[in-house]
């Protein structure tokens, strides 16, 4: 991986992405045959966190321990960042004292202020624009359930956030094709949307219906309506998203044995019926688990010596 950092999956090549993958999946052999892998043995990770989370917190903390290092965790509310001190002085800082920084926030302009100033690894666990730890383990959890990525169709439907934007990216570059159902005012990036029409192989479409996107799809994946910080617009997007559940008769127009995918947590009734989401819990909770490995991966492989 000739990354410094982790900060979008737009700054990865395709064999990048499965360079990770291939690394994760070795993770989690060992870690399932209890085969000691403290490759980060003496190493420190801070992680500061500016929005709450469950499982990103407890995968990189659990991560960081596996490998033999350390984690140490600093609230935004807690911190000098979060008092006002400027991004690139907690980078200097952070940089003297620890090995690599893992930063949860709002504005991926914040993720890359704070890599253009440290001297240690910098891992986007997730901003406004991207969520690439989340899609890395989507990936990898679609690869094992059907041996490969490259040439099946995955479906998002929802919010063009920063789950559909990283699946638009990471679909694609490892050769899939991705269709996204996005109501009117609520589509990916610009970024991301000109980047995946100027792909050439596989297919990207954005359309209006979810009955278009999951058309054939092997897999289908969605997010909650609202994300933090947009609980004030739940009303609204509710309205917005009228229509947009993955539910039993959505999955009729998939290809039969469709994976259904969702980062957590689940709004049963909303963007995923209760019913689907238990029919595909297995794969859901696997991908959940996988984020620990896929994240094991990443710091393993940008803090080696």
């Amino acid at each position: 991986m000739t990354q410094r950092h982790l900060l979008k999956l737009l700054d990865l090549t395709g064999e990048e992405i499965n360079q990770i993958l291939d690394t994760a999946d070795q993770m989690k052999y060992s870690q399932k045959h209890g085969i000691v892998h403290d490759y980060l043995r003496g190493k420190t990770l801070a992680m500061i966190f500016e929005k709450n989370s469950t499982r990103t917190r407890v995968s990189f903390e659990v991560g960081m321990y596996q490998l033999g290092g350390h984690a140490l965790f600093l609230s935004g509310k807690e911190s000098q960042i979060g008092r006002g001190e400027p991004v690139e002085d907690t980078a200097r800082v952070l940089s003297r004292y620890c090995d690599g920084i893992m930063i949860r926030t709002f504005a991926q302009s914040e993720v890359e202020e704070l890599a253009k100033h440290a001297t240690i690894p910098v891992v986007n666990g997730l901003t406004d624009f991207a969520h690439p730890c989340q899609v890395l383990a989507d990936l990898m959890t679609v690869r094992e359930r059907m041996s490969r990525l490259e040439g099946l169709k995955l479906a998002f439907i929802g919010d063009g956030n920063n789950m559909a934007n990283s699946l638009i990216v990471g679909g694609l570059k490892c050769g899939m094709d991705v269709s996204v159902a996005c109501p009117e005012g609520y589509d990916p990036d610009s970024e991301v949307l000109d980047f995946a029409h100027a792909v050439t192989g596989p297919k990207f479409e954005l359309v209006r219906t979810p009955a278009q996107a999951v058309a054939g799809a092997d897999v289908v994946i969605t997010d909650v309506w609202a994300s933090m910080g947009q609980e004030e617009e739940k009303a609204v997007r509710q309205r917005a998203f009228a229509g947009y559940c993955v539910d039993a008769q959505l999955l009729e127009m998939a290809k039969p044995g469709c994976m259904v995918q969702h980062c957590l947590p689940a709004h049963r009734g909303e963007e995923i019926s209760a019913e689907v989401f238990e029919q595909h819990a297995d794969e859901i909770f696997e991908e959940a688990e996988n984020r620990l490995h896929a994240q094991k991966a990443v710091l393993y492989l940008l803090m080696k010596d």
